[in-house]
C-alpha cells in the first residue's frame, strides 16, 4: 500500500479495498478538519428516489450501533469540536473539525456515523416530518423557489434539474428497506474519499482510516451517469403573495474540469460576483432597481450554468432584464479593460487564497481536486492560471455563452400580465 507524494505536502494512499485517503499537513495551526466524502449525490438518483441522498445524510445523525444521537452530540461538544454534513448534486460530505489532540475521537465519531447507521423505522418516520418542514421552509423562500424553477427548466428531464431535498411524494415514500438499499449501493469503498487538513501526519490519518474503513469489502459502486442536455425556456410564474419579482437568467457554460475554467471564473467576477461588478454597479448602485443582484456559476463534472439573479419591483423587472442583456452585449462587443481585468483577477486570487487558510476549506479543496481532476493544484498553480487569463479570452467566451437562443429565463412574483418572447432576449 504505497503513499503517493503529490505536491506541497499533500499525500495520497488508496487502501486495498479502494478507499482513498488524502492529507495535507498544516503545522502552523492547532486544528484538524477531516471529511468523509461519498462520490455520489442527488444526480445519481432515479426519479422515485429523488431526495434519498439527503434523507440518508440526515439519518446518519440519528444514532449508530455504538452511540445514540445524544451521545454523538455530547461527545462532540465535550471536545469543543464541530460536526457537519451536506448533500449536493454530485457529492455527500460528513466532516468534523477538532483540536489536533482530539483527532482520534473526532474521527471515531465521524466514521461511526458513516459506517454504522441504524435506520430505525421510527426514526425514519420522524425524519420525514423534519425534512418536509425543511422543504416548506425552502418553498416559502422565493429566492430558493426561483432557483429551483430555473434549474428544473434548464436541466429538464434530468436529475440535475430536480431538488436535492426531493418532493413531498418521494420523501413520504422512503422506508427502511429503500434507504438501506440505496445506502448499500452508494456507500462503497470505490466511492469513498477521506481527506484531512491541519496539524496531523499522513501516518495518523492512514492508521485511523485503515482501522475503521479498511474492513469494508471491496465493492464498485460505479454506474453510468448521463450528461444533461441544457434547455432554453421562458418561465413566468405568477405568485401574487410576493412583493417583488425574483428572476434567474442564465446560459449553459463549461463543466467544472474545463481547461478554460479560470477565464470563466473571471468572466463571472466581472459580470456579477462582487460589489464592483457590472451588474451590482449598474443595476443597484446607479439605478437603485434591486437590493440583491449578481451572477453565479453552477458547475458539474460534465456540464455547467452561468446565471444572473435579482429581486426587483414589478415595475422594474423588465428594465432589469434589459440591463442584464445590455451587459451580455457589452462583454461580447467590447474587450474588458486592463484595469477591470486586473481588479477581477485580484478579487479571484484573494478569495481563493483567503479561503485556503481555513482547514475546513483546505480539506474540501483536497476532495474536489481529487474527485474532479485526479490531481492537486498548488497555490502557485492557481495564481498562475488566474494571471494567465487574457482579455480576448473573456470576449471569446462571452460570444460563446451569451446567445439569445440559449438563454433560460425564470421570473416569479406579481407579474401583472408581463409577457416576454425569445426576441426580447436578443443580445
Amino acid at each position: 500500500m504505497a503513499i503517493s507524494h503529490t505536491t506541497e505536502g499533500i499525500l495520497l494512499t488508496t487502501l486495498p479495498n479502494g478507499v482513498t485517503v488524502i492529507s495535507e499537513q498544516m503545522p502552523h495551526v492547532r486544528s484538524v478538519a477531516v471529511g468523509v466524502w461519498v462520490n455520489a449525490g442527488s444526480r445519481n438518483e432515479g426519479l422515485p428516489q429523488n431526495g434519498i441522498s439527503h434523507f440518508i445524510e440526515h439519518m446518519l445523525f440519528k444514532g449508530t450501533e455504538n452511540r445514540s444521537a445524544e451521545d454523538i452530540a455530547r461527545q462532540v461538544d465535550s471536545i469543543g469540536g464541530h460536526l457537519d454534513a451536506f448533500t449536493s448534486k454530485e457529492l455527500v460530505c460528513f466532516n468534523a473539525k477538532t483540536l489536533d489532540e482530539h483527532l482520534p475521537l473526532g474521527f471515531d465519531i465521524l466514521s461511526d456515523l458513516v459506517l454504522n447507521p441504524l435506520f430505525r423505522a421510527d426514526d425514519v418516520e420522524k425524519e420525514k416530518g423534519v425534512i418536509l418542514e425543511e422543504l416548506k421552509m425552502e418553498v416559502d423562500n422565493p429566492e430558493y423557489m426561483v432557483h429551483d424553477l430555473f434549474s428544473s427548466s434548464m436541466w429538464r428531464n434530468h436529475a440535475l434539474g430536480r431538488p436535492i431535498l426531493g418532493s413531498k411524494k418521494s420523501i413520504r415514500s422512503f422506508n427502511v428497506d429503500n434507504l438501506r438499499q440505496y445506502y448499500s449501493n452508494m456507500y462503497v469503498p470505490s466511492r469513498i474519499v477521506i481527506t484531512a487538513a491541519g496539524n496531523l501526519t499522513h501516518a495518523q490519518l492512514l492508521e485511523l482510516s485503515e482501522t475503521r474503513f479498511g474492513k469494508l469489502a471491496p465493492r464498485d459502486g460505479s454506474a453510468p451517469v448521463e450528461a444533461p442536455v441544457p434547455h432554453a425556456a421562458l418561465t413566468l410564474k405568477t405568485k401574487r403573495s410576493l412583493e417583488q419579482v425574483h428572476l434567474c437568467m442564465g446560459v449553459p457554460c463549461h463543466a467544472l474540469p474545463h481547461p478554460d475554467r479560470f477565464a470563466a471564473y473571471i468572466l463571472n467576477t466581472v459580470l456579477g460576483a462582487g460589489m464592483s461588478s457590472r451588474l451590482f454597479q449598474n443595476i443597484r448602485e446607479k439605478r437603485g432597481l434591486a437590493y440583491t443582484v449578481g451572477s453565479e456559476q453552477f458547475l458539474y463534472r460534465d456540464s455547467g450554468c452561468l446565471s444572473v439573479f435579482a429581486g426587483t419591483s414589478v415595475e422594474g423587472a423588465r428594465e432589469v432584464v434589459d440591463l442584464v442583456l445590455k451587459e451580455f452585449r457589452s462583454l461580447k462587443e467590447s474587450p474588458v479593460s486592463d484595469e477591470e481585468l486586473k481588479r477581477a483577477k485580484d478579487n479571484l486570487k484573494g478569495s481563493f487564497m483567503l479561503g485556503l487558510e481555513s482547514t475546513v476549506n483546505r480539506m474540501s479543496h483536497l476532495a474536489r481536486q481529487y474527485i474532479y481532476f485526479r490531481r492537486f493544484s498548488t497555490m502557485d498553480d492557481i495564481l498562475r492560471d488566474i494571471e494567465g487569463v487574457r482579455t480576448e479570452q473573456l470576449q471569446q467566451m462571452a460570444n460563446e455563452f451569451f446567445i439569445a437562443d440559449r438563454i433560460n429565463l425564470t421570473m416569479l412574483g406579481r407579474l401583472n400580465g408581463m409577457k416576454l418572447t425569445r426576441e426580447d432576449l436578443a443580445c
